[in-house]
């Protein structure tokens, strides 16, 4: 008895020579199915699905404790800004994201903002020369929103004696007057001078009282308003009896 004939391989041989599209079809069922398995294995590896880390706090810290803290914790770290702000020790941690306690992915970058060590500094008006002030004939409420988007909060508004109303007549820093393109720390106590436009009132005012004071002097020197007298040319009109006139006879009835 033949044993080659009852070879379950012998038949498959058969049936693939018989019948390759069959066969290549087969072959690609099976290798897409193998190429899910391994990618689903590898998603799960690198995403670190089920696992989670708890980010700890390092606000307040100062920058290297802050970064052997998350690194010891096994998370990366990188500064994502810095800020300035006063009674804040220079160099230390204001804010993190994700922010402490937020539950993660292991191995998580953590962004740092840390104080600054110099105020950040920045430019009132970059227009012009520098010889010219700053935001001078600016209305006042566009030069204050303007200080205010620099990140200036220290910022007082007085009035000044001046011809249009609500326009800045200067502009001064921590006591001293600033000059266009000049750089300013944020952290400066700014005082915007504006004009109250109270200069043509109080010409008008003046003006006026120049007048009644004159029109009393005049009057306490027994100044009077001259009699009006008949305009140039004009004779006076006097009439005269005419001697050839009589008196007509009375009629009796």
């Amino acid at each position: 008895m033949d044993n080659n004939r009852n070879n379950p391989l012998d038949k498959a041989d058969k049936v693939v020579g018989g019948h390759p599209i069959i066969a290549n079809v087969c072959i690609i069922v099976v290798v897409a199915v193998l190429g899910l398995v391994i990618v689903y294995l590898s998603l799960g590896l690198f995403t670190k699905h089920g696992q989670t880390d708890t980010v700890p706090s390092v606000i307040n810290m100062s920058y290297g404790g802050a970064v052997e803290r998350l690194h010891d914790s096994g998370f990366k770290v990188e500064i994502k800004d810095s800020m300035f702000l006063e009674g804040v020790k220079p160099g230390s941690v204001v804010e993190q994201f994700p922010s402490a306690g937020a539950v993660v992915k292991p191995g998580r970058k953590v962004f740092l903002y840390i104080c600054a060590v110099h105020p950040k500094e920045v430019i009132l008006d970059p227009t012009g020369s520098p010889t010219q002030e700053a935001l001078k004939n600016v209305s006042g409420r566009t030069a204050r929103a303007q200080l205010e988007e620099l990140g200036f909060r220290n910022i007082r508004v007085v009035y000044v004696l001046g011809n249009n109303a609500n326009l800045v007549v200067k502009v001064l820093a921590d006591g001293k007057p600033v000059m266009k393109q000049q750089k300013v720390p944020v952290n400066a106590q700014i005082l915007l001078e504006i004009s109250d436009g109270r200069i043509e009132a109080i010409a008008d005012s003046l003006q006026n009282s120049e007048m009644i004071i004159d029109a009393r002097r005049q009057q306490a020197q027994g100044w009077e308003e001259p009699a009006q007298s008949p305009a140039a040319g004009a004779e006076e009109y006097s009439p005269e009896p005419d001697e050839s006139y009589e008196e007509p006879a009375g009629v009796d009835f």
